[in-house]
């Protein structure tokens, strides 16, 4: 190569969503000559076109022909991970998502690209083990709070050279908010979705054994839950105690700090989820990214997406590499 110009890369990324692996490349300033992308969701591909129109759709993994491919160097993809997932049933690959993968590995055998990076949930150890043979490589953990405010652990197999795990940049919760007078009301649950949390007190299992009167977290010193695609259903999967405004956070007794074992006690009209420009923020998208289509949709895409910012450290490895 001469200088520092970088050859450009034909990228294949099977189960594309939103696109952060292309988010990634842009980020590093990594030349992408063609970017194949392999979705159905519609408002996904909706999204991703807005922000690179250049992409070309090739629809459901299951048609793509290799054969009417250039030469791939980068194959990417995160397989659906519904039958693998701790938080669900864990059929594995009994589960036809899952079986989704050996779609990866069909195409995988057939491109035989140089680079390949596949991601996926902490699953049981016999899944981890299938995944590994058929890729030849054992995989990196890694949790996105070393680069956001966000506890979301993942599985990464791939080739490319990488320099450990990234560094820890300490952002905490705080730190992605909005402001709180920027916040909607829409934002902010009624009386009536509290009451149904709290009746439910005893039987939410989402992030471990947590109960409801256990999800507070404080801004400044934790990280968010992790996202999913189940946000926008909101309580209890996206719920978040803003005490931040003192005009919706009264006490009984008029103490000013909060006791995170109180939640009987506690005023609930704070109570409200993270708003899409936060969510984004903690899957570390540029604010804005995912507009154009519903709250609904952006939560949906943002929770089955990747964590741009650990994704683009892997690559900083196929940077070095293509110089």
């Amino acid at each position: 190569m001469k200088g520092n110009r970088m050859k450009k890369l034909n990228v294949l990324s099977l189960f594309d969503g939103m696109s952060c692996g292309q988010i990634s490349l842009d980020k590093l300033g990594i030349p992408v000559k063609n970017y194949f992308a392999s979705e159905i969701d519609k408002y996904a591909i909706k999204v991703t076109q807005a922000n690179f129109p250049e992409t070309v759709q090739l629809g459901d993994v299951t048609t793509v022909d290799p054969d009417s491919l250039p030469k791939i160097d980068l194959l990417i993809g995160g397989s659906p991970c519904q039958g693998f997932s701790f938080a669900g049933k864990q059929l594995n690959f009994d589960d036809p998502r899952s079986q989704l993968f050996f779609e990866y590995v069909r195409l995988l055998k057939a491109l035989k690209p140089k680079y390949f990076l596949l991601e996926n949930v902490r699953m049981k150890k016999e899944s981890m083990d299938v995944i590994t043979e058929a890729l030849g490589v054992e995989p990196v953990a890694i949790n996105s709070n070393l680069v956001s405010a966000q506890n979301r652990y993942r599985l990464y197999w791939t080739n490319i050279p990488m320099d450990g795990l990234p560094q820890d940049k300490g952002i905490m919760l705080k730190d992605i908010l909005e402001p709180v007078e920027k916040i909607e009301d829409v934002y902010y649950y009624s009386d009536k979705s509290i009451a149904y949390m709290q009746r439910g007190n005893d039987k939410w299992q989402q992030a471990g054994a947590r109960r409801a009167d256990r999800y507070t977290q404080t801004p400044d010193t934790e990280k968010a839950f992790t996202i999913t695609a189940n946000f926008h259903k909101g309580v209890p999967y996206n719920y978040f105690a803003d005490i931040r405004d003192k005009s919706k956070c009264v006490r009984p007794g008029g103490r000013g700090s909060y006791d995170r074992h109180e939640w009987d006690s506690v005023d609930t009209h704070h109570i409200r989820k993270l708003t899409v420009t936060e969510c984004e923020r903690l899957q570390t998208v540029p604010d804005g990214y995912t507009c154009g289509v519903s709250n609904t949709q952006r939560y949906k895409m943002l929770g089955n997406g990747w964590t741009v910012d650990v994704i683009k450290h892997i690559f900083e490895g196929l940077k070095e590499d293509l110089k």
